[in-house]
């Protein structure tokens, strides 16, 4: 009998030949008589040596296989050991199903190209290498790309490396069911942009995990450090809960925002959690052109026979204005919301994110749905509207100082923003679509990819996807994406833990990896240090240009 130790393969162990398949539906390889079907996982890495082609490939499936069907009519007992191993890779054998992805033309080719035929039949399929790995997936230590290392290979210890610099350029998601790892792989890809300058950070942080600290997974009660711990010079906390902060020993900027800077398009978008008709906001048009930007405030201090008569005078609905007024008395619930604001807090915040600083926005207890949605959607509408006016500056003077820094807004719930009925409207919906024309992409961050408008999740250049159950999210992950079908049993069998499918635009091939851990390893690996030590007042200087630039 082989020895189950056998069934572990080494690197670059031959695995089986090709013996059938096609480029739309995949090869089917037939594995060596040595070669146990118990050492193959769903998802690992093989290389296809053809005559004059290599291709570098996914198992995607796992099959048995007979020579004849009378074999399965009468199989051995267990105790008949002598006859079983008679008919092993004979009579009964193991294929796996296999999806090229690259491939590499001539013996002295470098560029990998996408597939475009097959190998021929009986080509050697072997296990990958670390050099095909780094052949691929590139080195970290590259000087030449932004590659940050996030995860290895199911059966390897080799680094495979995104491409921040093509991850940023296109709005992205990371998804998992819940519990599976979602934050810790977000704040990885998070520390990674920081780490290597790809993008500056605007994270609203729905539970307060990003910042100072968050807890570790499963039972353990202590915690990993945030961002702004590990790059106290470049990432700024603003907390729409400045108590919560405080007595949680956070350092962060306290933000406020007025009732004059609500705008029809954050009512509309928050409409389900206030209970607000289409009547309703409708008639908030006509107030909102009557009174100007004040008129929630004004709307809120009159009388009955007030807004009776204001109907009689521009056309309004009185039931529907009465009712308007008694569901935006819930506004008053958020801590964070002023009649008048002294201080322009969200200029502040658009002054630290045009120095170069990364920003945390913490909600504190002000992480209800209403109060999140809300506080989101009226900050990036205004910033979205100042990095319109920057590109289309820097698109007429073609100067290279008057280009704005890459911005990658991450967002928690992000079907809330970008439901099929919501999402041409919000300002969400806008950017996704956008991609990079206004140098703004999104990283949304759910657990529900199949509420996410089709459109949006089409435009999402890389998705990250964690473990998920449910059939309709398996397939929204894979919208837009080609060769999706071949890809989905590989989704559905990962592990509940430390395993995520990467695939899009800033990896060459779909890969499945055991994600890097979020410890004080990486802590190390990722040299925060250097960041400490950055004199306050460069900061500060940045900060006073980026003030002049902005106009404030």
């Amino acid at each position: 009998m082989v020895d189950s130790t056998d069934t572990f393969l080494s690197p670059s162990r031959g695995l089986g030949v090709v013996v059938v398949g096609s480029l739309s539906t995949g090869l089917e390889v037939r594995l060596h008589p040595d070669v146990g079907v118990e050492g193959i996982r769903v998802g690992k890495f093989v290389i296809i040596q053809g005559k004059t082609t290599q291709f570098f490939s996914m198992l995607t499936d796992v099959v048995l296989g007979t020579a004849s069907p009378r074999i399965l009519m009468n199989p051995p007992k267990p105790e008949e050991d002598f006859l079983s191993e008679i008919l092993m890779g004979t009579g009964t054998f193991g294929t796996i199903k296999v999806t090229p992805m690259l491939m590499l033309e001539g013996g002295n080719a470098t560029e990998l190209r996408p597939v475009k035929t097959v190998p021929s039949h009986f080509s050697q399929v072997y296990e990958s290498s670390s050099a095909d790995f780094a052949k691929v997936f590139g080195l970290e230590s590259d000087p030449t790309r932004k590659n940050f290392y996030i995860g290895q290979p199911l059966d390897m210890d080799v680094p495979v490396c995104l491409d921040l610099e093509r991850f940023v350029e296109r709005s992205n998601g990371i998804f998992g069911k819940s519990g599976t790892g979602k934050s810790f792989l977000t704040r990885l890809i998070l520390c990674g942009t920081i780490r290597k300058e790809a993008a500056v950070n605007l994270i609203f942080d729905m539970h307060s995990e990003y910042g100072w600290e968050a807890a570790k997974e499963g039972k353990d009660v202590s915690t990993v450090k945030g961002l702004q711990q590990l790059f106290p010079g470049q990432v700024k906390i603003f907390s729409l809960d400045p108590a919560s902060s405080e007595r949680r020993g956070v350092r962060a900027q306290g933000m406020f925002i007025s009732y004059d800077q609500i705008e029809i398009e954050d009512l509309a978008l928050v409409r389900n959690e206030l209970n607000i008709s289409e009547a309703s906001l409708e008639n908030a048009i006509i107030l909102r052109n009557h009174f100007g930007p004040s008129w929630i405030s004004r709307l809120g201090g009159m009388s009955s026979g007030e807004i009776q008569e204001f109907c009689q005078e521009n056309m309004g609905n009185a039931p529907s204005i009465m009712a308007l007024q008694r569901k935006l008395l819930r506004l008053e619930d958020l801590k964070y919301m002023k009649q008048v604001c002294p201080h322009d807090y969200i200029g502040e915040l658009l002054q630290t994110l045009a120095a170069g600083r990364h920003v945390v926005i913490e909600f504190g207890s002000q992480g209800s749905l209403l109060g999140y949605m809300l506080a989101t959607n009226i900050i990036t509408r205004r910033l979205h509207g100042v990095y319109v006016k920057k590109s289309e500056k820097y698109l007429q003077t073609k100067n290279p100082l008057d280009k704005p820094r890459q911005l990658m807004i991450t967002i928690e719930e992000a079907h809330r923003f970008l439901d099929p009925r919501v999402a041409r409207s919000t300002i969400f919906g806008t950017i996704a679509r956008e991609m990079r024309k206004y140098f703004v992409t999104l990283l949304v961050v759910d657990q529900r990819p199949s509420g996410i408008d089709n459109e949006i999740m089409s435009q999402l250049g890389t998705r990250i996807t964690a473990a998920l159950n449910d059939d309709k999210d398996i397939e929204a992950v894979f919208t837009g994406m080609s060769g999706g079908q071949a890809l989905r049993t590989v989704l559905a069998q990962m592990d509940p833990k430390q395993q995520a499918l990467v695939l899009g635009y800033a990896v060459p091939m779909p890969v499945v990896v055991r994600t890097r851990a979020y410890d004080s390893q990486l802590y190390r690996e990722i040299g925060a240090e250097l960041w400490e030590t950055r004199p306050t007042n460069e900061v500060l200087q940045e900060a006073e240009l980026a003030r002049s630039d902005l106009g404030f």
